[in-house]
């Protein structure tokens, strides 16, 4: 085994920053707004630095596809713990149509170039809600997989998974090389320190582009419209349960 870890880390809008769809409605505004490193990316770069802390494995690398700007993003995982960084360069209309199974594409060949051991990647990022990276990877390696993880066990070949599901929790043992998609309980991510912030800038950054890879990015998808959610409507006060009875019934819901 070759004790590498890939772990992806994507770009996103802050969490914290409040949605505006562009006024053609082609999408949402990017322009001047606050990006950072999806949640549950960081969750997985957290999993792969505490791997590697206990001597489990011996190499982080943080993949990112996108514009030059996905180069901070790695920088913060690289600070977090990471060993190095592959920038994938996808710009323009095929970054703004790039999707789950055209990242996967990528993840699956740099699997196979860099001859990792493990991909831990968040179950899902928080602009699309897709839910399907890991998972398409895991597919199109023919790896077995461990997704909405909230304990990861290593041992040696071996990996057992603790997985969130609607009715509790399921273990599962899978062998390796394998495909770990973090779930929100998995772990509490560092913050990164400042002197691994200046570290973080001496490391290594390769850059490759899709083709290099063998990968086409072209999209199958269309987006017709983006629109806002409709606003949801004022409530009503009520003194009594005849009161809530009649709201409902001159509403027409009973």
């Amino acid at each position: 085994m070759s004790g590498r870890v890939l772990v992806g880390v994507k770009r996103v809008i802050d969490y914290a920053v409040k949605i505006r769809v562009k006024p053609d409605h082609t999408g949402v505004v990017t322009d001047g707004v606050k990006h950072s490193m999806n949640p549950f990316c960081e969750i997985a770069v957290e999993e792969a630095v505490k791997l590697k802390e206990k001597k489990l494995i011996k190499e982080v690398v943080a993949v990112s596809c996108g514009p030059q700007q996905v180069q901070e993003t790695i920088r913060t995982a690289l600070a977090m713990g990471a060993d190095r960084g592959i920038h994938v360069e996808v710009s323009g209309k095929d970054y703004e149509t790039l999707g789950p199974l055209q990242v996967s594409k990528i993840l699956a060949a740099l699997a196979k170039k860099e001859q990792a051991d493990l991909i831990i990647l968040g179950k899902q990022a928080i602009d699309d809600d897709c839910n399907q990276t890991g998972q398409m990877t895991a597919a199109l390696l023919d790896w077995p997989q461990g997704t909405f993880a909230s304990e990861v066990t290593l041992d040696a070949d071996k990996l057992k998974v603790v997985r969130e599901i609607d009715g509790g929790l399921e273990t599962i043992k899978i062998k390796l090389p394998a495909v770990v998609t973090a779930d929100l309980r998995l772990n509490t991510p560092r913050y990164a320190t400042l002197p691994n912030i200046m570290k973080a800038k001496k490391k290594k950054i390769a850059n490759v582009k899709p083709a290099d890879l063998g990968v086409d990015v072209s999209s199958r998808l269309e987006v017709l419209k983006v629109d806002e959610p409709p606003q949801r409507q004022a409530g009503v006060k009520v003194e009594t349960v005849d009161d809530l009875v009649g709201k409902l019934k001159e509403a027409g819901r009973i």
